[in-house]
């Protein structure tokens, strides 16, 4: 009797196993039907090129989208008029996706293989609108599974403005909005499929405002004080101590106003810097050596400075319970395959790039699993991974080999080749929450590693300080 008891048993079970696999696989395929949909909301975003904290049509679209599928939506949060979160379910756990939809300035480029604006002031080289429309649909997919299983449980979507430089998930994290998530969710477009552990540098950054006197540069020279002189001294010594900070540290800077005339002595002068590194104390230290070669570029001009903070974002700190699962899920995915027009249009922009030959092993496989990698840029993602386990994957949006911020993503974004990639990166967020769900102990051990690794003692402190957002630094 016992033996036809555990006989059932196994058979309860494994019926159960592929009942709850087929409604997977129901919600997967609805998400595939949904790719041109999908498709042309991020084209939408793509032609809108909306830059930081000025996203309002994008956001809308987005907002739009989320309610007509039944979520709740809470505008404006953390004082940001572009920063929302929409909400489905309730209970433990609460599962976070998040999306960006900024663009960035002076990238305007066309659709097209070759380099042609579009006569705008912004592009999307980074492929913001496709990592906000693939995350809003697999927090729509995850939500239609959580429903049609009679889940308990809370899928949010955060709705996270001005990435590129100005720190939108910075505030939204020291507001407490991801208080209560148990676990958040991130990717972002490239030029390959990886879900290894991720890495970013943390950044300080800050407009550096001279102010001196005019005067007619020729005929009364000696009454002026030049504020660009403040601005090329500062750089100066700024690039001298280059030599003397690490290795791997970062630096750059863009004469942001230099003055409108040459024979007018400038009175008023800026100047916008980034300093970056994989410690956020580093990036502190050379941030303040900064702000005394300001001072002292000031005193030996005769002029005057001041200083905004603009953006400040942590290291990203990775949670390798989550990183398995996540790669594990896109490799079951996979990755893409370009049709004859799409190949022949990677083709151009692969030679547009320097590149003898198009390799698209990047496009159509899997990268290997890594669990350390080297750092190259920031996000205000970082802020987030120190607050809530966070896990994130790349996607290939862009033809094999080619940079973020370059014409030849916002032109491969614009395509149905950024289109493919985006829904890689949809369904792949989407095993993954359900995963999640399914697996509260996952969870628990995600929350455990956090622990470990920003250690007991942490405590949040904002690189930025308790400046209220910057919603005019694009302006």
């Amino acid at each position: 009797m016992k033996k036809i008891l555990s006989v059932w048993s196994l058979l309860i079970l494994t019926n159960a196993f592929i009942s709850a696999q087929e409604n997977r696989d129901v919600i997967l395929k609805e998400l595939n039907n949904k790719t041109q949909a999908y498709g042309d909301l991020a084209h939408n975003i793509w032609d809108l090129a909306e830059m930081g904290y000025l996203e309002e049509k994008s956001a809308a679209l987005l907002q739009g989208e989320l309610k007509e599928a039944g979520f709740s939506i809470r505008t404006g949060i953390a004082g940001i008029p572009t920063a929302f979160m929409a909400e489905y379910g309730s209970g433990y756990p609460v599962i976070a996706i998040l999306g960006e939809y900024d663009a960035l300035p002076g990238l305007s480029q066309q659709a097209v293989p070759e380099k042609k604006s579009a006569g705008k002031a912004a592009g999307h080289a980074c492929g913001h609108h496709l990592f906000g429309t693939a995350s809003a649909a697999a927090a729509i997919a995850v939500k239609n599974w959580l429903k049609s299983n009679k889940k308990q449980g809370t899928i949010r979507f955060y709705g996270c403005p001005a990435e590129e430089g100005g720190s939108g998930k910075v505030y939204m994290v020291r507001e407490g909005v991801f208080n209560d998530v148990d676990a958040a969710l991130h990717w972002h477009p490239s030029s390959q499929n990886a879900a290894s552990a991720g890495a970013a540098l943390a950044n300080k950054s800050a407009k550096f405002r001279f102010h001196g006197v005019s005067a007619h540069a020729a005929g009364a020279p000696e009454r002026g004080r030049s504020a660009l002189d403040g601005v090329e001294a500062m750089n100066a010594m700024v690039n001298m101590m280059r030599e003397h900070i690490p290795q791997d540290a970062r630096i750059h800077y863009v004469i942001t106003d230099g003055g409108k005339a040459p024979n007018v002595v400038p009175d008023f002068a800026e100047v916008y810097y980034y300093a970056r590194h994989g410690k956020r104390d580093v990036v502190i230290d050379i941030f303040d050596r900064i702000v005394k070669a300001a001072e002292g570029a000031a005193l030996g001009t005769g002029t005057t400075m001041d200083y905004e903070m603009i953006g400040g974002t942590h290291e990203l700190l990775p949670n390798l319970t989550l990183q398995k699962i996540m790669h594990d899920n896109l490799t079951k995915v996979g990755g893409v395959t370009y049709s004859d027009e799409e190949r022949q249009f990677a083709e151009k922009i692969s030679k547009s790039l320097g590149y003898d030959q198009l390799d698209m092993s990047r496009a159509e496989e899997i990268q290997p699993y890594m669990e350390e990698a080297r750092a190259y840029g920031s996000t205000d993602v970082g802020d987030v991974s120190f607050t809530v386990p966070t896990v994130g994957m790349g996607a290939a949006t862009w033809v094999p080999g080619t940079p973020a911020h370059s014409w030849q993503a916002v032109a491969a974004g614009g395509t149905s080749i950024g289109t493919k990639g985006m829904m890689v990166a949809a369904k792949t967020l989407t095993m993954t929450a359900m995963d999640l769900f399914d697996n509260p102990n996952v969870v628990a051990k995600a929350k455990a590693e956090l622990e470990e690794r920003r250690g007991k003692d942490f405590t949040y402190t904002p690189l930025l300080g308790n400046r209220p957002p910057a919603l005019d630094y694009r302006k």
